[in-house]
């Protein structure tokens, strides 16, 4: 039974083969971290940016991809694969840097399309013109980190700017061509299960893609501090496989799954512990979409 529509799906359709996405950074920081906004970022946000598989912005972006190209050379013989631009904040740059980056990222043959995740108060005119340009050579997608839609949330974590700035980024995107992948925080401090279930719906309305995301307590983030205070608590597995059911089914059939769920950093995860066995939590969350019947878009 086909539970939902994944990201592999997407793909073998889209490039008629199987892609992988290579972790790259560019090296950017971000408005909440630099004090143009803020200096200490989302709460829950490591210091990697949340990308800490991604290659050492130190290499230039041909060898951090030859890199990530080797990390996972066992695993594909269809030599396609997806630059993705992951930690912080990558489109928070000068152009000519943002340009010279991307261009350096797709010019090799095996890299099928570009990835770039980023804020949407990030994406002035002169970086939607570049996007433009390069989503004529190959598909361009971009991630905007929305988490909730809920005000109160928001601000709790921290995350900078308003609903209705994500709103009109959503727009702009979309009426350059550019496809949207919306990531959603579930077990976000304070929200119930019907509240995590309006923000998957309202990203599911206005974006091609979403990415479903366990929250997790990292080291060294003022979420662990609280954590350790006692003033937040984490899902248990069975908590996050039922609400995470309950948001497959209510996204619309069309919406690509980029995730189920996301890994942390073992060697920074505080909380949950469960979350580090990636096999077995991908093994409940299966059994329970098939003891479920779960079927996305059933409930949209």
């Amino acid at each position: 039974m086909r539970h939902y529509y994944s990201l592999n799906e997407y793909y073998q359709q889209k490039f008629g083969k199987k892609v992988y996405k290579l972790s790259i950074s560019a090296g950017l920081s971000c408005p909440n971290r630099d004090g143009t906004l803020a200096t200490g970022g989302c709460i829950f946000c490591s210091r990697g940016g949340s990308g800490e598989f991604a290659a050492s912005c130190s290499l230039s972006i041909t060898d951090q991809l030859e890199q990530a190209k080797r990390r996972i050379a066992s695993k594909t013989r269809d030599n396609a694969y997806i630059a993705y631009f992951q930690p912080f904040t990558n489109t928070y740059g000068e152009i000519d840097y943002l340009r010279k980056i991307y261009f350096e990222a797709i010019a090799p043959e095996e890299i099928v399309g570009l990835s770039i995740a980023t804020r949407p108060d990030c994406l002035p005119d002169e970086v939607l013109e570049l996007l433009t340009e390069i989503n004529e050579i190959k598909p361009v997608t971009v991630e905007l980190g929305l988490q909730t839609i809920h005000p109160a949330t928001a601000a709790y974590i921290r995350r900078g700017y308003d609903l209705c700035v994500y709103d009109e980024a959503v727009k702009k995107l979309h009426s350059i061509g550019i496809e949207v992948v919306t990531h959603i925080i579930l077990g976000l401090p304070g929200e119930s299960a019907d509240m995590m279930l309006e923000s998957v719906r309202y990203a599911g309305r206005v974006s091609n893609g979403i990415k479903l995301q366990l929250l997790h307590v990292l080291k060294d983030t003022d979420l662990a501090d609280a954590y350790a205070a006692g003033k937040i608590e984490v899902l248990s597995l069975d908590e996050y496989t039922d609400v995470l059911c309950r948001a497959i089914e209510v996204l619309p059939p069309n919406v690509v799954i980029h995730r189920l769920t996301g890994d942390g950093d073992k060697r920074s995860l505080i909380a949950p512990l469960w979350s580090a066995d990636k096999k077995r939590v991908l093994n409940h969350i299966k059994k329970a979409l098939g003891d479920r019947e779960i079927i996305q878009g059933n409930k949209a």
